[in-house]
């Protein structure tokens, strides 16, 4: 997946205020527009204009792309920074100037699809709306998954300021977290969304659950995986070892002769979600430093206890 520049699509400064971004917009699709344009690229230099304008356009858009810096370049292979987009409110207001099935990978990875939203005819007549939803992502710790929690989240959005330029405000909720949320699931509050319009209700704002990388747990789907050192005789003679696990310590049996990378499953202890998912121990042989004249001599008298070649299979 490529970089897109969109200030450079649209051929405006970062700092362009949103009048000079319409302006450049009106001009560029009056160039490219593939009914009139006779330019050899004009449908996809089109498509790149409307994408770029739908990000530019948007003031929590705006704001939430300028996030990524300038330190990427146009055509670079590109990747989201994790939490890049936390706490980020972004509206699901339809795409007014191109259909969102032409978007590129590259906006899907930022924004998705979207929703189709907007008002409909009868409600600008009597100018009763709801408010539009929005959407913004919240980490937790895997550890709130098993329990419940409560945590304070601060939800950054943007309007347009006085300069016409996007002004990023903050604002702090208490979210109840649920016992057994997954990965990807999202946490709606009701009626903390956008501003509905005369005396429509507000909107809806919808979090989605990302767990942030722990020191121990590793999450996938509603399964975590835990790696456990061991030491060389434990494995081999197998032992019995404490387990701190997110939901308490467990008295874990390693099984004799036990491999380094052997998985070793703890039923239903995984995410509580309906169905719970499992524990995985994954086995970490590590060895002691020979950094001794009796550690150097223990080891050779392991050498010469065994005969073995840990190459036999690979035939050297």
């Amino acid at each position: 997946m490529r970089y897109k520049d969109y200030y450079a699509v649209m051929g405006v400064e970062r700092d362009a205020t949103q009048d000079e971004i319409k302006r450049a917009y009106r001009k560029l699709a009056r160039k490219y527009h593939p009914d009139v344009s006779k330019e050899p690229d004009a449908e996809e230099r089109f498509k790149e204009l409307g994408e770029a304008y739908e990000v530019l356009k948007d003031p929590e858009k705006r704001a939430a792309y300028d996030r990524l810096g300038t330190e990427q370049q146009a055509g670079q292979e590109f990747r989201p920074p994790p939490g890049w987009n936390e706490g980020f409110e972004f509206r699901s207001g339809g795409f007014s100037e191109a259909s969102p099935e032409q978007f590129s990978d590259f906006f899907e990875s930022l924004f998705g699809r979207g929703v189709h939203g907007g008002f409909t005819g009868s409600a600008r007549r009597q100018f009763h709306a709801r408010g539009e939803d929005t959407y913004a992502t919240i980490h937790i710790d895997v550890e709130d998954a098993y329990s419940g929690s409560t945590r304070t989240v601060t939800l950054s959005h943007a309007e347009i300021g006085p300069a016409d330029r996007p002004v990023t405000k903050t604002r702090k909720l208490n979210v109840r977290i649920p016992k057994g949320v997954r990965q990807g699931q999202h946490i709606r509050l009701t009626g903390q969304g956008g501003a509905g319009i005369g005396e429509g209700a507000r909107g809806d704002l919808y979090l989605e659950v990302e767990f942030s990388p722990h020191r121990y747990y590793r999450v996938e789907g509603n399964d975590v995986f835990i790696e456990l050192p061991v030491a060389p005789w434990e494995a081999a003679m197998g032992a019995t070892v404490k387990v701190v696990t997110p939901s308490g310590r467990v008295d874990l049996t390693i099984p004799p002769n036990s491999a380094n990378g052997r998985k070793l499953r703890l039923k239903n202890r995984g995410i509580p979600s309906n169905p719970p998912g499992d524990l995985f121990v994954v086995i970490n042989v590590v060895l002691p430093k020979a950094d001794s004249e009796a550690a150097r001599a223990a080891y050779a008298n392991f050498e010469r206890a065994f005969e073995f070649n840990p190459r036999a299979e690979i035939g050297m």
